[in-house]
């Protein structure tokens, strides 16, 4: 019975983050500030309805299984967000209007916003 309440508590909390990355995704201004609420809230919500899983399952098979995808995901999301939003700087997005510090300015060539404009292509004619 204690379980399963805990096991409907993780995953009310998981769904509530998930819902807050879904909404962040939709309603934030530009895509390094999206990255930041997919990769934040989605990685925690999808953590508390692993453990929630884990916690219904009571098996070792289970719990071992959600455990490591957990790791897996805390370790992997934070580079992947830093791929991604590196990918989309250097790919010319335009940074929302009221980002006051760009630390990468001037120091990262970037291919530009029009995405027929392709410098890693000598081929492709311009």
């Amino acid at each position: 019975m204690l379980s399963a309440i805990i096991a409907a508590t993780l995953l009310i909390v998981g769904s509530l983050f998930c819902l807050v990355a879904a909404v962040g995704m939709l309603r934030l201004p530009d895509t390094l500030i999206r990255m930041h609420a997919a990769t934040k809230a989605g990685t925690l919500g999808t953590g508390f309805i692993l453990a929630a899983e884990a916690v219904a399952a009571e098996e070792l098979g289970t719990t071992i299984r959600a455990v490591a995808v957990i790791v897996f995901l805390l370790l992997t999301a934070p580079v992947a967000a830093h791929l991604i939003g590196r990918a989309a700087y250097r790919r010319g997005i335009h940074l929302f209007d009221k980002t006051w510090i760009d630390e990468l300015g001037g120091t990262m060539e970037t291919t530009g916003g029009d995405p027929d404009n392709r410098q890693s292509d000598p081929k492709k004619p311009r």
